[in-house]
């Protein structure tokens, strides 16, 4: 995988966009949408945060870059509250990815992959959030 996406060249120079810009987009969006209570990632992540006490925004985001035709695939990590119904909150997920994706960066998204990771209660929102290894930790 690419550690950036050499997007375009101008008069002034080239223009590449970070892995990691692209992740952050990706959390940001998929964590606007209702229904989302957190994204997942793994516990070296969230020691990572507890460590160093900083969100990372980036948190069960992986991009992979195809060069041929300057497109990405993402792949998400979720946890979602208790009720809500899945297949409409991971597709409103989906749709919100992809769109501020390519509006803020002008690449095509491929693919959207949505992995639900676990769910949260209501009296649980906002204290514990489960890490990819099914582990709990504090939310920050």
């Amino acid at each position: 995988m690419a550690d950036e996406m050499g997007f375009q060249a101008t008069e002034f120079g080239k223009i590449q966009i970070a892995d990691e810009v692209i992740q952050v987009i990706a959390g940001l969006a998929a964590s606007e949408v209702p229904g989302v209570a957190g994204m997942s990632g793994s516990f070296a992540g969230g020691l990572t945060e507890s460590i160093l006490g900083r969100k990372n925004l980036a948190k069960g985001v992986k991009v992979r870059f195809e060069d041929e035709d300057k497109s990405c695939a993402v792949d998400l990590s979720v946890v979602l509250e208790y009720g809500v119904n899945i297949p409409e909150v991971g597709l409103a997920v989906q749709e919100n990815v992809k769109q501020a994706i390519e509006s803020m960066t002008g690449l095509k998204v491929s693919a959207v992959h949505l992995h639900v990771s676990g769910i949260v209660f209501q009296q649980e929102k906002g204290r514990e959030l489960p890490d990819a290894g099914g582990e709990r930790r504090s939310k920050p």
